[in-house]
């Protein structure tokens, strides 16, 4: 694999980690990552937000070291901030900050300069990185509160940029970030100073990397360019890798037909020689002689045939090891029996409304805040009226924010069924402490619990993970499971309703959910900031919701 020669910033040396309950989270992986920008990639579970949680040193490993070329800057998956935080805080500078306002104010306490020290241009330069995000230079006044999430992110990039942090680790930093916002976060990359490591599943920021490192089999591998050419680099490596296997396994059959011809001539040899001691037409001293002949050259011949059969299946065996045989997310979604062109949903601003069809897809797009969720869970709540199957809607998933005073209420949502399969942002539907077939069961109660199970291991969620109850799942099976209880519901939904589904969603399960969708005959509405996500999918027709609740046309 192209790996570059740039300095080492981070050091692995043998790092394992396992949970509290005894649950291996990384195993023996040694590695580095370099000076410049490196996103980091692996399947869902790999280990990669526990390995950067361990880099930061929230985490401590139980065995093996993390050496780095100075503290690193973290900035986890999950924004938990204090509303009440001052944005100042948040970009590290407030002490300084409230120290400079107070001397010019004509306070002259000594421990005002002491926490001011040389930093006098401590407000302009703070200015300076909140304008660099994208944000106003007034925000550094503001609380926390008063910020949408993804200002909160770019506030935090900003904080660890003003910082000078030579180390700066990001766990999924575009997740729930509006295109704008994406946009601002992706120009801060490009011009990163210091090492940078990404954990996400955002093709074009991975793009943005100077390296690409894999987590795999606890394994850690780095690539020598951003995520496009080590994906190029890695489909070429399993064409070649599944051909040097299939070469090997024709050299092994081969091999074995030899042997078997041969030993098919050895035993007619000696049959025949046997016959011509039986009838005597060769001498007994000269007939031993021959034997003994052809038993050393047959044990020569099977020796040289079992060694060359043995060297075809070690070939075969090592030609296998190179190809990967992962285990993946099948779905197959079942016919909801929707006749093309029927209407199932109308979305509207009260000046013009658009009707959804079957099996039209659509997306809903939008900034951060302008009520986006508010409007699907309102088209939810309209098909839960009249429903009678509360096992596919739940109430407590629409009614909180669906029932609340709302701003954008010019814009409304209407649909016109009740099989409406809906997996909100966060994964909060689940029954927590009934079991993961239990929590399938429910929706689908009709399915033989036999078929279930079947279907269940198509989501890798089989044996005994069925029988657990969810509270003490990870986050992506929590999330399979409600996939899996969204998509295996029964009848089945003839509208699928999506939140922000590429969030917790690894790259391949993620197209392997648009290779589903392209298949399902019902309609679609997604919301999702995921550029590359909506051109897989194919979307017919793309609304966006303006801050003032207005809907309209729009091209991604």
């Amino acid at each position: 694999m192209p790996a570059r020669t740039l300095l080492p910033s981070i050091t692995l040396d043998r790092v394992s980690f396992a949970w509290p309950d005894g649950s291996v989270a990384l195993s023996d992986i040694s590695g580095a990552f370099g000076s410049g920008r490196t996103g980091l990639v692996g399947r869902n579970g790999s280990g990669k937000s526990t390995l950067l949680r361990i880099i930061a040193g929230e985490l401590a490993p139980s065995s093996g070291s993390v050496s780095t070329t100075a503290d690193a800057a973290y900035l986890p998956q999950r924004l938990t901030l204090d509303v009440d935080r001052p944005v100042a805080d948040l970009l590290g500078v407030a002490a300084a900050l409230d120290a400079v306002r107070a001397i010019e104010a004509g306070d002259a306490d000594p421990r005002h300069f002491d926490a001011v020290g040389t930093d006098w241009d401590v407000e302009a330069r703070a200015q300076a990185a909140l304008a660099e995000a994208g944000l106003a230079p007034d925000m550094l006044d503001r609380r926390v509160g008063a910020l949408s999430g993804g200002e909160a992110v770019l506030a935090a990039m900003a904080g660890i940029r003003l910082r000078g942090a030579p180390v700066t680790l990001l766990d999924e930093p575009t997740n729930n970030l509006d295109r704008d916002a994406r946009a601002r976060l992706y120009d801060l990359v490009r011009g990163w100073r210091g090492a940078l490591v990404v954990v996400s599943h955002d093709t074009a920021l991975l793009d943005l990397m100077d390296d690409t490192a894999e987590l795999y089999s606890n394994e850690l591998s780095v690539f020598g360019g951003p995520y496009r050419e080590w994906r190029a680099w890695l489909d070429a490596e399993q064409e070649a890798a599944r051909q040097a296997e299939r070469t090997a396994a024709q050299l092994v059959r081969r091999e074995k037909r030899d042997r078997v011809e041969a030993e098919t001539k050895l035993a007619r040899r000696a049959a025949m020689g046997r016959k011509a001691q039986f009838e005597k037409r060769v001498p007994p001293i000269v007939a031993g002689g021959l034997q003994r002949a052809a038993e050393v050259s047959a044990g020569k011949m099977r020796t040289e045939m079992r060694d060359r059969e043995s060297a075809a299946r070690a070939a075969l065996d090592a030609a296998g090891r190179r190809v990967r045989d992962d285990d993946t997310v099948r779905i197959d979604l079942p016919d909801p029996g929707v006749a093309a062109g029927r209407r199932i949903a109308t979305l509207g601003d009260g000046s013009r409304s658009w009707i959804v069809r079957g099996p039209e897809r659509v997306a809903l797009v939008g900034p951060n805040g302008v009520g986006k969720t508010t409007l699907l869970e309102r088209l939810v709540a309209s098909a839960l009226q009249n429903s009678t199957d509360l096992g596919r809607l739940e109430a407590d998933q629409v009614e909180p924010r669906a029932a609340a005073t709302n701003p954008w209420s010019s814009a409304e949502a209407v649909a016109h069924t009740d099989r409406v399969g809906y997996l909100p942002q966060r994964v909060d539907g689940l029954d927590e402490r009934a079991s993961v077939l239990e929590n399938v069961t429910a929706a689908a109660p009709d399915v033989p619990i036999a078929e279930l199970r079947n279907r269940l291991a198509r989501f890798l969620l089989r044996g005994d993970a069925v029988t657990r109850p969810v509270a003490t799942l990870s986050g992506g099976e929590r999330f399979r499971v409600a996939l899996a209880r969204l998509l295996l519901a029964d009848p089945a939904p003839q509208l699928l309703v999506l939140d922000e589904p590429t969030n917790n969603l690894d790259l391949d399960t993620s197209g392997q959910l648009v290779d589903a969708l392209a298949a399902y005959r019902g309609a679609v509405l997604v919301v999702s900031h995921d550029d590359a996500f909506l051109a897989r999918l194919g979307v017919d027709l793309v609304l966006e919701l303006g801050r003032d609740g207005s809907i309209r046309e729009a091209v991604v």
